[in-house]
């Protein structure tokens, strides 16, 4: 009498089994859809850094070209019709006057007539406020860089201990003063620290022992400070 409840317990059992696969098969397509997303992070992750570098390095690039083109365009434009009359049309005229015109403004501007209109037109720009402001802002930087003068307004790039200990800035070495004091005279080095590009800045007077040369020319020293620190080598030394 009690084996047939035995036989309704195995036989109850047994449908009860093929619950089991319908669990793991449920699954699959589970682990699929997540390794579809971590995939498609990954591309668009990867596809993210390189649009940027490609940005980073063809907007300069764009900026450079447009800001020539316009110029050429301008130079272009005045001397259009003098070419016209000439009869003269051909391709690359617009950038070849263009060149010509910026290396004739260099010659005459490097001779005593040249440099007496240039002074007075800073005469009449040093009466505008906000025009002289930017003007020698502008004409300070340019005089850093400029290879046709013998005195530079920035002489030399430094390291600093700035603004506390374990920190360096960027500096710019501008002249050199003597202090007079009551133990004797010290050397010191007027250095310009920039806080904004180049237009705004603080001014230290450092000793040479806090002084460190990296191996950077002048022109090297601005395009770092231009780019925001983008530019600068991996290794310095000194």
């Amino acid at each position: 009498v009690s084996a047939p409840p035995s036989s309704v317990a195995n036989g109850s059992s047994k449908p009860s089994s093929p619950s089991a696969p319908s669990s793991s098969s449920s699954s699959v397509p589970f682990h699929h859809s997540s390794g579809k997303e971590a995939c498609c992070k990954v591309l668009h992750s990867w596809a993210t850094k390189k649009f940027m570098s490609g940005s980073v390095i063809l907007l300069p690039l764009a900026v450079t070209f447009y800001i020539t083109w316009w110029f050429i365009q301008k130079v272009d434009g005045v001397f259009s019709p003098i070419y016209g009359h000439l009869g003269l049309d051909f391709f690359g005229l617009g950038f070849m006057t263009s060149i010509t015109f910026i290396f004739l403004v260099g010659v005459f501007m490097s001779s005593w007539l040249g440099a007496s209109v240039l002074q007075l037109g800073e005469w009449f720009i040093k009466k505008m406020p906000l025009i002289s402001y930017i003007y020698y802002a502008l004409k300070q930087i340019s005089a850093a860089i400029n290879p046709d003068q013998n005195n530079h307004a920035f002489k030399e790039v430094a390291i600093i201990k700035h603004p506390r200990a374990g920190e360096y800035a960027l500096a710019f070495i501008t002249s050199t003063v003597t202090l007079q004091s009551h133990l004797g005279e010290e050397e010191l080095y007027s250095v310009y620290v920039p806080t904004n590009h180049l237009y705004l800045g603080d001014i230290f007077l450092i000793s040479s022992r806090d002084i460190m040369r990296p191996n950077l020319s002048v022109r090297e020293g601005i395009e770092i400070v231009i780019s925001g620190g983008i530019s600068i080598p991996q290794i310095l030394t000194t």
